[in-house]
């Protein structure tokens, strides 16, 4: 079983604000990476925010780099902490380091800039995934929208009804579909996530396409009657995928 931590930060009203672009987020020294804060933001205007966890031997920037572009476009705020070990505590089986990392990542931004509280995501790839899946499932009062990216498995036995967007190529050759995925989705689907799964003719990788789709699921309307299609219709791919 793992050991669970929990995580604070919450948004909070802010001022003065805090200045854009990229940014080297301070943490304990050990363990920092990038906020990245588009041009178009306004601090009198919420922001969607992602944090964005990193595969096993990456780095902060490499969520960063593909996320950027989509971040310009939707006003997005990007938080990439980067993990003290080869990869992140829940993949190696124990919970609550990197939970720590991302709690003060987290309140970091929170205390200055603002984030808009109905879309604050934490997004992974591959061991990220797994972690983002895990924090995002364990912390729905912090995190509204969880993406995995090429994930490798649910560590929780029991979660929260949340938001959920998986992708996975068909030819990875680290970690395969049908031994993650397609078991994340079973398992996930008798949980009653509300899923969105896309999946892709690649290895392991996120295709720009494939991170273009989960920004563009991720500034969906919540509520929306393109939200509500966009749900039915992964449920029924997640089914057929069983």
């Amino acid at each position: 079983m793992l050991r669970r931590a929990r995580l604070h930060a919450r948004p909070s009203p802010v001022a003065p604000p805090g200045p854009s672009g990229l940014l080297p987020l301070e943490l304990d020294g050990a363990c920092d990476g990038y906020l990245y804060v588009p041009a178009s933001y306004e601090h009198t205007r919420a922001s969607a925010l992602v944090l964005m966890l990193h595969g096993s031997g990456g780095h902060a920037h490499h969520g960063i780099e593909i996320l950027q572009p989509l971040a310009d476009e939707n006003g997005v705020i990007l938080v990439a902490p980067c993990s003290t070990e080869y990869t992140w505590d829940v993949p190696l089986g124990r919970y609550g380091a990197h939970a720590a990392t991302v709690n003060r990542a987290l309140e970091q931004v929170f205390a200055a800039y603002a984030a808009d509280a109905s879309r604050i995501a934490i997004a992974g790839f591959s061991d990220g995934g797994t972690c983002a899946l895990s924090l995002g499932l364990a912390h729905p009062g912090v995190f509204t929208h969880v993406i995995a990216f090429s994930p490798g498995f649910v560590p929780l036995p029991g979660v929260a009804a949340s938001r959920i967007f998986v992708s996975h190529g068909t030819r990875d050759e680290i970690q395969p579909i049908g031994s993650c995925s397609h078991r994340i989705l079973s398992q996930l689907g008798e949980q009653a996530a509300t899923i969105e799964y896309v999946e892709f003719e690649a290895g392991h990788r996120i295709p720009p396409e494939v991170a273009r789709r989960a920004m563009e699921w991720l500034m969906q309307a919540p509520g929306s009657e393109r939200a509500r299609a966009a749900s039915r219709g992964a449920e029924s791919r997640s089914q057929q995928g069983d």
